[in-house]
């Protein structure tokens, strides 16, 4: 099979006749300047050693030359190979921590919009995986399913936000339940939970969730973001200050780290912090990215042979031998006599 990659570069053949054009009108020009010059006779013994049929050559390789480069960035295609091509991938969902306490500071510039640029991170580093999106505050949902759509799952991940969720507080155990549901709508083997929260569960109720990932050979990783100490949570956006209890004490939210890392311990994870200055949650967005993960997909695909080289190296052996030839032409033994 024969094919042009670029077709639309065959345009540029239109500057060949305007090449012819400017040869011709050259050539007239010069006729008309020398017949100015002196008697015809005189003219055309002090022109006698040009070779007009040696011009007229190095004008048509010069055209030939230009159609071969034309031809070449065209990339003409002949001839063609068969390749499997095999993709590799794994499934990634991350589990997104939407409670009023992911509001808090202690992290520039809070809790959530960091977490949620080194998703982002995460998302545009992926190659051939998919990822999914959970959810949760005192319930979760599936915001994004499994999904190789890049671009939808950073809309989705985009509009993820506090106010979205109906029952506030920290619900890690329907976190897990609800990821383990949305790898399970999945294929493969290779599958990973990133779980990113402050680590504070209201809730309890984690083993059996834990358990079901360990005999799913799902993969935590826990992600802490701010403070162990306390910190105050910032009030809805809108409002000022910080929230308070009923009975007017600001709400203080800290880092429970010691549930994050169990979690992780018991797959064979990874607990990474996030606090200023600290690139931990970075390196894991690289390793996630890095990873192969099982066979996806393998397919054959016909690779055509690109064939440019040969009509470039045609008109660079043209260009060359248009430069060799010599418009001089040998004086006749004749004309030797002459002069003497």
């Amino acid at each position: 099979m024969f094919r042009f990659v670029t077709p639309e570069w065959f345009l540029a053949l239109l500057i060949l006749p305007v090449m012819v054009g400017a040869f011709w009108l050259a050539a007239r020009r010069r006729t008309t300047l020398l017949a100015r010059f002196g008697e015809a006779e005189l003219v055309q013994r002090l022109t006698g050693s040009v070779s007009h049929s040696a011009r007229r050559w190095k004008s048509v390789l010069l055209l030939v030359a230009t159609g071969l480069v034309v031809v070449a960035l065209a990339r003409p295609q002949f001839g063609t190979r068969v390749e499997t091509v095999r993709r590799r991938g794994q499934d990634v969902v991350v589990a997104v921590d939407l409670s009023q306490s992911m509001r808090a500071e202690d992290i520039a510039p809070n809790r959530l919009e960091a977490a949620r640029l080194a998703i982002l991170r995460l998302i545009r580093n992926l190659d051939g995986d998919r990822i999914g999106l959970v959810a949760f505050a005192g319930e979760a949902f599936i915001q994004s399913p499994l999904t190789a759509d890049y671009s939808a799952a950073a809309l989705f991940l985009d509009a993820m936000d506090p106010e979205m969720m109906p029952v506030q507080g920290t619900n890690l155990g329907e976190a897990l339940r609800m990821s383990l549901d949305a790898l399970d709508q999945g294929a493969r083997e290779d599958r990973i939970l990133v779980l990113v929260t402050d680590g504070e569960d209201h809730e309890g109720e984690l083993d059996p969730h834990l358990q079901r990932a360990i005999e799913s050979g799902v993969r935590i990783h826990t992600v802490g973001l701010g403070s162990a100490e306390g910190v105050p949570i910032p009030a809805a956006p809108g409002s000022q200050g910080f929230l308070r209890d009923d009975d007017g004490n600001v709400v203080t939210t800290r880092l429970d780290e010691g549930t994050l890392q169990a979690l992780a311990e018991a797959t064979e994870g990874r607990y990474v912090r996030v606090a200023a200055g600290v690139t931990a949650f970075s390196d894991l967005v690289d390793d996630i990215a890095a990873g192969e993960g099982e066979e996806a997909e393998a397919r054959e695909v016909t690779q055509f042979e690109e064939q440019f080289p040969i009509f470039l190296g045609l008109a660079t052996l043209l260009l060359l031998v248009e430069f060799l030839v010599s418009e001089g032409r040998k004086a006749s033994h004749e004309n030797r006599e002459v002069g003497a």
